[in-house]
């Protein structure tokens, strides 16, 4: 196990009618930015909850973030900021708003001309940040316990992610009872999310870290056995609560201390989102399991134990070749478990092209001096060539 540090300041407080819990968590004296998305929280509740637990404090709204939060969205809200010395955010609803929000805090203290160039590494990121929290209502990023976001531009047609230690939330309050009124696309793309995010800092290449291992692959294990429960009864409490908590645990920094991590889908995930508009769990999807073919021989034995320990395939030839096909089998189980989610592995099931996508997503990152050689993943070895086969196979 290698050497790591950690830390995770924001303060968790969870379960039912926890939405009170802002009245003690604000500062009174606050002046409150409350974001969110598209307006279900207004239908759902939970805006009636949040704005009856601020009470008194001065209040402003911004609305209409997006569930892939676009940049020039986002930029609208500083004039709001500026003009009126908001002094606290509150992001209320999925990961997107969240994203968006810490995206927010940080452009605000931001001294440059562009907040994009922290973005996309042209300037460093801002030395200080607005104050935030969050009331979760999608459980899938971890957004709630960690410091990372990702954000969108629609001018360029990118997406970047971002990361700094200013942007933990103070608190996030986490009510699975906010959560009975999702879509069934989006509950399942949360599932696939949070799985993929367990993957990322799994499935690369043996380790000696055996406890970090089993919490991922418990992680994994729950999700198989709770995702599709909450798809036949979306108002169970407990299938709910669970994973919720199971989210957050997959992203707020604890699996990965110690153990070498890949990221390479959500890389070539964003790609697929940025051109093509594709949810973000859609696009994992599709990518993880591709990738996981494309690099086989250097992932074989995590994916070995993965098809054992998580799905339980047991292989009657000896020695290596039982473990090849226990890892291709755990790949064949991936694929039809999001499928049974109702999330589509290849990029047919979203009217895309792949030939055309692989060259549109193979060149942007040759153009940004990805090499084979110098390039993503756990063994920096997926490079323009990779990224092309791993979207269209037969293109070579």
């Amino acid at each position: 196990m290698r050497n790591f540090s950690y830390q995770n300041p924001t303060k968790l407080i969870f379960g039912k009618n926890t939405i009170a819990e802002l009245a003690n968590e604000i500062p009174q004296n606050a002046k409150v930015l409350l974001t969110y998305g598209g307006g279900s929280i207004k239908s759902n509740g939970v805006y009636d909850a949040a704005k009856k637990a601020l009470g008194s404090r001065v209040v402003f709204e911004f609305g209409g973030i997006e569930p892939n939060p676009r940049y020039e969205t986002c930029m609208k809200t500083l004039s709001i900021i500026k003009k009126e010395g908001i002094d606290f955010l509150l992001a209320v609803g999925g990961g997107s708003v969240l994203d968006g929000t810490k995206f927010i805090a940080l452009a605000a203290k931001y001294q440059g001309e562009d907040p994009w160039d922290f973005m996309c590494g042209k300037a460093s990121s801002p030395s200080e940040a607005l104050p935030l929290a969050s009331v979760l209502t999608l459980p899938a990023t971890g957004s709630e316990s960690n410091a990372n976001f990702v954000i969108s531009r629609d001018s360029t047609q990118e997406k970047f992610g971002g990361w700094s230690p200013l942007i933990y939330p103070k608190f996030s309050i986490l009510d699975p009872e906010t959560t009975y009124s999702l879509p069934v696309k989006q509950t399942a793309n949360g599932i696939v999310d949070t799985f993929v995010h367990t993957m990322e800092q799994y499935l690369t290449f043996p380790e000696y870290a055996p406890l970090q291992d089993r919490w991922a692959e418990s992680i994994l294990v729950t999700l198989i056995e709770q995702g599709p429960l909450i798809i036949e009864n979306p108002n169970d409490y407990n299938v709910r609560a669970t994973l919720m908590w199971t989210a957050t645990m997959a992203l707020n920094g604890l699996i990965s201390r110690g153990v070498p991590e890949d990221w390479t889908t959500h890389g070539i995930g964003h790609e697929l989102t940025a051109f093509y508009g594709i949810d973000h769990g859609q696009s994992l999807a599709v990518v993880m399991p591709a990738l996981w073919k494309n690099q086989f021989e250097k992932k074989k034995a995590k994916l070995a134990q993965y098809g054992n320990r998580v799905w339980g395939i047991l292989s009657n030839k000896p020695g290596q070749e039982g473990k090849d096909d226990i890892a291709n089998l755990a790949i064949e189980k991936t694929e039809e478990f999001f499928e049974s989610l109702g999330v589509p592995t290849k990029l047919s099931g979203y009217g895309i092209a792949a030939a055309e996508a692989a060259e549109k997503i193979s060149k942007r990152f040759e153009a940004r001096g990805l090499t084979s050689e110098r390039g993503l993943g756990e063994n920096a070895c997926i490079g323009p060539k990779e990224i092309r086969e791993i979207l269209c196979p037969k293109t070579l």
